[in-house]
This record gives structure tokens, C-alpha cells and sequence, in this order.
């Protein structure tokens, strides 16, 4: 990697196991063989070095933002993931609540039930 790109991956990684947790992103990029590793390069570099290190939204904000999209999509492993994170960040029940309310009306009842679901699965692992 060029000095920049390490320096990306680097930041990347710092934001992305403070939002995400060292544990989950330590086994994420332990089960990495060669052909998953240049993708978790890639997220490290550009979504969490590039993006989330960015100045312009808190990550609370950010997190917000993708609890909305990933929920809107269908995304239900990486919603699990990133409510966990919005917990991290500070978003509370009833914002997360809020999201996928907003998510019922713009993008679907059947995609707001599915996150409700998933969220309140993470409440309960998390002891919430």
C-alpha cells in the first residue's frame, strides 16, 4: 500500500472498531481468506476511512443515516451489526424507533417490521 492508502486504512480501522467493536472487526478481518481480504481492505479504506472519518456529520448522525438505509434495503446482517453500533454512538431506543417508523412510511410496512424485528433481537443480546 502507498503511504496515503495506508494512512486511509489506518484511520479506517481506528474508526471502525470504535464504532463497530475490536471484537467484531478483529473476526471479520481474521476470516478473511485472500479473496474477501482485498474487500475488507476496500471498506476499511473508503467506507470507514474515507466516509466516517469525515468531519461534516457526528457519527451518531452517520449511524442514524445508516440504520435508515440499511433498512429501507433489506439489509437485515448489516442493520444487526449497525444498531449495535448506533448504540455505540449514542442513538437511543426510541430514536432507533423513530428510524424505522420513518423507513415504514418512505420505503415500506414490510421493510420497518423486519428492522423492528432485528433491533429489538440486538436489544435483548445487549440487555437492553
Amino acid at each position: 500500500m502507498e503511504a496515503d492508502e495506508k494512512a486511509l486504512y489506518e484511520r479506517g480501522m481506528r474508526a471502525r472498531r470504535e464504532v463497530l467493536g475490536a471484537d467484531y472487526v478483529d473476526k471479520a478481518t481474521a476470516a478473511a481468506d485472500e479473496f474477501q481480504r482485498h474487500f475488507q481492505e476496500w471498506v476499511t479504506k473508503h467506507c470507514w476511512g474515507a466516509i466516517w472519518t469525515r468531519p461534516g456529520l457526528p457519527r451518531k448522525t452517520r449511524s442514524m443515516l445508516n440504520l435508515a438505509m440499511l433498512a429501507a434495503t433489506g439489509r437485515t446482517h448489516e442493520l444487526k451489526i449497525h444498531v449495535k453500533a448506533a448504540i455505540t454512538n449514542g442513538v437511543t431506543q426510541d430514536e432507533i424507533a423513530e428510524i424505522f417508523l420513518q423507513v415504514g412510511a418512505y420505503s415500506g410496512a414490510p421493510a420497518a417490521l423486519e428492522a423492528f424485528k432485528t433491533a429489538k433481537e440486538v436489544f435483548t443480546e445487549l440487555g437492553l
